[in-house]
């Protein structure tokens, strides 16, 4: 039988390690916000409601909470195409597996990071738009729905296809656009991680409607991410989720 190669258990418990924590920061911020929420609504009662406009400083922290929230819930699907970047490297290229993985590593979070930012910035003009609760969940049944719509309607395009089919078949990826280098792994993970990002970003906007930081909702998604990747018959599935949403998004335009 092949073995398994030596640096493989080095890659499962970085991914295990980075998801750990991930979700240990996630749990330590929605336990901080429901205690401020709790806070919020005593101040209300009392006629000391506490709503304002966004400082940089809230944008910055909105800006890390979502970059954490993108690595535990992307990060174990990435679990298999880093594995493929590191063994799959031609024999021309010599470059270490582990810096081979670390690369695309780079490369696939930085588009992530890319995700993160925009979503910062319009959680922030939700905010100060007064279409976001405290709670950081659309305060109209109406936005949630359209919502909802739109992600719902997504997951039903061509081009979700056509991302989700990249996505689950990334040998054909590695074996077309093998870059040799530190450089090259950056740019093919990048490359993956676009293809990545327009497969999955609808069902991360669906938190704008269910709440950004509701983990329940959080694991819900990261677990369809998952096996909208990996499971069998996953384009039905996933065309299954975007019709659920439709109808979910209707009963609330409906509400």
């Amino acid at each position: 039988m092949p073995q398994r190669p030596p640096y493989a258990p080095i890659i499962l418990w970085a991914i295990a390690a980075l998801t750990i924590l991930a979700w240990a920061y996630l749990i330590h911020v929605s336990r901080e916000m429901s205690a401020a929420a709790a806070d919020e609504t005593m101040m209300a009662a009392m006629g000391m409601a506490m709503d304002r406009p966004w400082t940089p400083t809230d944008v910055v922290l909105a800006f890390v909470m979502w970059t954490v929230m993108t690595i535990g819930m992307m990060a174990p699907s990435a679990t298999p195409v880093l594995m493929l970047a590191a063994s799959a490297r031609p024999p021309r290229d010599d470059q270490h597996p582990l810096t081979t993985a670390l690369g695309f590593g780079a490369g696939y979070g930085l588009v992530w990071i890319g995700f993160s930012t925009a979503a910062a910035l319009v959680q922030w003009a939700l905010n100060d738009a007064a279409l976001l609760s405290p709670a950081m969940t659309a305060v109209s049944p109406r936005l949630a729905g359209a919502i909802l719509i739109g992600a719902g309607l997504y997951q039903l395009t061509p081009l979700k296809s056509v991302c989700l089919t990249h996505c689950r078949s990334p040998i054909d990826f590695l074996i077309a656009h093998w870059r040799s280098g530190t450089s090259g792994a950056v740019r093919m993970g990048a490359h993956h991680g676009a293809y990545c990002l327009g497969c999955c970003w609808a069902l991360m906007a669906v938190l704008f409607a269910v709440g950004v930081m509701n983990l329940a909702w959080v694991a819900a998604l990261a677990i369809l991410v998952l096996v909208e990747k990996v499971a069998p018959h996953a384009v039905t599935l996933s065309r299954a989720a975007g019709v659920a949403m439709l109808v979910f998004g209707a009963i609330q335009i409906g509400m």
